[in-house]
């Protein structure tokens, strides 16, 4: 290497090197060595300074983006130095974090935390390459964007307390009933928040002691109506009010009869008579809440499209052998009930989504009763035992299950429990613990739960 390294000097300076010299050349080496090995070693040091110096230039120069941030959100991300071809940096650290909210780890070489504030922000990595002296520091700036929080971009105006209709826009309770319990929150969507509009959901729920039947309602007003939130509230109060004055006397008697009889041994004159009873008997109270609300559009001069709600409803009863879970639905709110080991789920209710093209079809509208479709809108189903029964709005049901055809796969229902049990971003956590008295608390808050684009009233009603 020193003979070629001679050689190839002389050649730059022009001096011509012959066979007949080599020894003059190996005797040069031996005698000159030690500067030689200086000079090679001065060369070398040039070419890596040099190289160091044209790699932090590309460095600079190269394109480098950090995976956006969300303001409220935990993140993080490791800088790939292997895949960036930084292979030779030897320190890392990182500025401008701090003040973020958020850290660089140089061991790990990540950045992670949670961002507290949005904007377009700079950050300077610092680095070392090898080579370089412990006291060299280079830096390249990096562009890091951390989002708003989408939450924060919506407003929470309260709504007008003054307006006649009004109701809280927030609402939730948790009570025995019968000898089981309920749990019911609604709560206002945000795209009505938004705006300071009211809350077009409703709820309701009553036991009877004296016949023993429960009945729970959950009623969706229509966004587009002007008195939605009136129409909703009058549907529910209306089906329990028909309860407490109609639904009582020997038809009641004789119901429990056939239906022990049923249980006992179900025949086709058992099955025809329940089929009749719950026919009967549900669409007056479903049609007793439609002229409720049209008497109330009569009198205040307005029409009854302009209280436009779903609605479903539930009537239940303990017997010595099991449970009667009678229902009743106009809309696209689904009526669910658990069997005991979480192992079934029966939708007790069709939605009106689908087959009408996805239009909403509301108890207000007259056709709904002279549709022969109108039968079909009732269920019947008699249980040894139960975990959960529940009636929801799309509000919860569109985030939760996405489509309809989910409302039949138990493994969704599973993932439906496991989120309201914890299994959630939020981490809020409802405890059906029947000792439990801030259930209806928990449950309001777990409703606040982020969904892209789901931002309708939510309203869900569980009995367990």
């Amino acid at each position: 290497m020193l003979h070629t390294y001679i050689k190839s000097l002389l050649s730059s300076s022009n001096i011509e090197f012959s066979k007949s010299k080599e020894s003059t050349l190996d005797q040069f080496v031996v005698d000159f060595k030690d500067e030689i090995d200086h000079v090679l070693q001065i060369n070398k040091n040039l070419v890596d300074k040099f190289q160091i110096r044209s790699k932090i230039k590309d460095i600079t120069e190269q394109w480098v983006s950090l995976p956006n941030a969300t303001v409220g959100k935990a993140y993080q991300h490791k800088i790939d130095i292997i895949s960036l071809g930084w292979d030779t940096m030897v320190f890392t650290s990182m500025e401008g974090l701090d003040k973020l909210g958020m850290e660089y780890d140089n061991e790990t070489e990540t950045i992670s935390g949670t961002p507290n504030f949005s904007g377009d922000h700079k950050v300077s990595f610092s680095y070392r390459l090898q080579g370089e002296s412990d006291v060299a520091i280079n830096q390249k700036v990096l562009n890091f964007i951390v989002n708003p929080n989408p939450r924060s971009l919506w407003k929470n105006i309260e709504s007008n307390q003054n307006d006649i209709y009004w109701k809280p826009d927030d609402t939730s309770e948790n009570q025995n009933l019968g000898n089981r319990h309920i749990v019911v929150a609604s709560k206002r969507g945000r795209s009505h928040a938004n705006v300071g509009s009211f809350r077009d959901d409703d709820f309701g729920f009553k036991h009877f002691p004296d016949i023993g039947w429960s009945i729970i309602c959950v009623a969706d007003g229509a966004g587009s109506a002007t008195m939605a939130r009136k129409g909703s509230e009058i549907a529910c109060q209306s089906v329990i009010s028909y309860v407490g004055d109609h639904f009582k006397g020997e038809k009641l008697d004789e119901f429990d009869q056939v239906l022990a009889q049923h249980h006992n041994g179900s025949t086709d004159a058992t099955t025809k008579y329940i089929s009749t009873f719950v026919y009967e008997n549900l669409s007056k109270m479903a049609y007793f809440a439609h002229k409720k609300i049209e008497e109330q559009s009569v009198k205040s001069e307005k029409s009854i499209k302009d209280y436009h709600t779903t609605l479903i409803f539930t009537l239940l009863k303990k017997y010595t052998f099991g449970y009667a879970v009678l229902t009743f639905g106009v809309g696209d709110c689904p009526i669910a009930l658990l069997n005991k080991d979480l192992s079934e789920i029966k939708l007790m209710n069709w939605l009106d989504v689908g087959e009408f093209g996805g239009g909403t079809r509301f108890v207000t509208m007259p056709e709904i009763f002279s549709s022969d479709k109108f039968v079909s809108r009732f269920r019947f189903k008699l249980v040894d035992d139960f975990s959960y029964l529940m009636l929801m709005t799309d509000g919860i049901y569109d985030p939760k299950f996405v489509v309809e055809a989910n409302l039949e796969k138990i493994e969704k229902w599973k993932e439906f429990l496991a989120d309201l049990q914890g299994n959630n971003e939020e981490r809020n956590v409802v405890d059906f613990n029947p000792e439990n008295v801030d259930v209806a608390n928990q449950l309001s808050i777990w409703m606040d739960f982020w969904s892209s684009g789901n931002h309708d009233d939510r309203t869900i009603a569980i009995i367990y």
